[in-house]
């Protein structure tokens, strides 16, 4: 069986997600940059082991993911050089080159805007101060440049005239639950393949669904 390690910085709503989609791997642990974070309590909950690797306790970013990445491998897989797979999940740290090319390749992150727009923090207000009628979330394999790797998997949701950061967050955050366990789950089956162009192809991938439009007239 494949070994998962996440990463959370916070409150872990992405992380209960990839708990309850009971995935295909084992989650052989969650590691925490911040000791306060609520996740961490749902990880203990279900009898996974935790970890706090506080930031602020290094001397710089190198330091800390070096440390980072010593344990995460210390939860080995079945490659022998750590676990199979890394989600970060609400994981508020922007990760070194050497961290994340020790990973490469095992790396998935969930980013709150239809990549490659708006990248980085405050998605959603980029989002409406564009006044883009369609904003929606991806997960992406992780790569040195900033919320640029491969991507795996977008979920869409419309723009609404009246919407806030808040509103707007809320029905992207409902679509990150779905897609972010579904591309886990696709990994840890062996069914996500990078092609030589650095495209996700996906085994046995579905035809295509509807099209979403926005606005829609009453």
């Amino acid at each position: 069986m494949k070994t998962l390690v996440i990463l959370i910085s916070g409150r872990g709503s992405n992380l209960l997600s990839l708990l309850d989609a009971k995935l295909p791997g084992r989650i052989a642990a969650v590691i925490s940059n911040r000791p306060e974070a609520t996740g961490l309590a749902y990880a203990h909950e279900r009898g996974i082991a935790t970890r706090v690797l506080d930031h602020g306790a290094y001397p710089d970013r190198a330091g800390f993911d070096a440390a980072l990445g010593d344990e995460i491998e210390r939860h080995g897989g079945s490659s022998g050089r750590g676990p199979d797979l890394v989600l970060l999940a609400g994981f508020m740290r922007i990760l070194s080159d050497d961290f994340v090319r020790r990973f490469s390749g095992r790396l998935l992150n969930i980013h709150p805007s239809l990549l490659p727009a708006f990248p980085g923090l405050k998605t959603h207000a980029q989002a409406l101060a564009a006044g883009v009628r369609i904003h929606g979330c991806t997960v992406h394999f992780v790569t040195p440049a900033l919320d640029s790797g491969p991507i795996v998997v977008q979920a869409a949701v419309p723009v609404q005239s009246a919407d806030t950061v808040e509103s707007l967050g809320e029905r992207v955050l409902l679509e990150e639950h779905r897609i972010y366990p579904q591309a886990a789950r696709w990994f840890l089956e062996g069914r996500l393949i990078l092609n030589p162009e650095g495209r996700v192809e996906l085994l046995g991938e579905g035809p295509p669904g509807p099209s979403l439009l926005a606005p829609v007239s009453a």
